[in-house]
């Protein structure tokens, strides 16, 4: 069952789309559960006067286990666990790039898609026998968020002139931590192959990203994009 959760981070809750069982063991924090009395601390913005603080450790993984998406439990190291953990981290070095990011329209985009690697990591975290339970953009990938990522990468591609060979990583400090986030959603879509059902897009959805954040990793490189091999 889906639950509506609030991460109260600086006094101001962000509402994503999380269940407890999936998310125990992959992130940290204090998350605040729908249908609890107010905890004395919570403040900032938005309804949360029905929301309550949950430990975030269960016990339930120590068996080295963790629960899915609407049911079920399989071995942390299976297909999906080790599917949408690559996705987290794929989320978490886009965030570590975001953090350099100067332009408030990339910064806007690329919350954007942190917040969409939420819905990968959702259908990645649901077993097959439970994929009819999934809910357009909000648990499963959509053509939708497919072709979002393709449009962005058709205006980067007209703003400047491509490198026509590989480059050397590392010109500026940004485009490194793109780079380095761009080889994990690469791995990522690696690790989805054996995670996903038949029709899914999560693959297509990663593959569009880690083609985005090369170029956006070039993009912030300017003149300063060192080919590979001396002129």
């Amino acid at each position: 069952m889906q639950t509506a959760f609030r991460k109260v981070t600086g006094g101001l809750p962000v509402t994503t789309i999380r269940t407890a069982r999936l998310f125990s063991g992959v992130t940290g924090g204090c998350w605040l559960v729908a249908g609890g009395p107010r905890p004395p601390t919570t403040s900032g913005g938005g309804d949360v006067s029905r929301l309550a603080c949950v430990k975030i450790y269960t016990r339930k993984g120590d068996d080295g286990t963790t629960g899915l998406l609407y049911g079920g439990r399989v071995s942390k190291d299976s297909a999906l666990p080790m599917a949408y953990g690559a996705v987290d981290e794929a989320q978490s070095f886009i965030g570590l790039a975001r953090s350099e990011v100067t332009d408030p329209a990339v910064d806007a985009s690329l919350v954007r898609i942190e917040r969409d690697l939420w819905v990968v990591m959702a259908e990645l975290a649901t077993d097959a026998a439970n994929q009819d339970r999934l809910v357009d953009g909000e648990t499963r990938v959509t053509e939708a968020m497919v072709t979002a990522l393709e449009v962005w990468l058709d205006a980067l591609a007209e703003s400047f002139e491509m490198p026509t060979e590989f480059v050397v990583p590392g010109q500026t400090r940004l485009g490194a931590l793109l780079d380095v986030a761009r080889t994990v959603v690469r791995r990522a879509e690696r690790d989805t192959l054996a995670a996903t059902s038949e029709g899914s897009l999560v693959g297509m959805y990663l593959n569009r990203l880690s083609d985005l954040l090369w170029m956006l990793a070039r993009a912030s490189e300017g003149d300063a994009v060192l080919a590979t091999r001396d002129a």
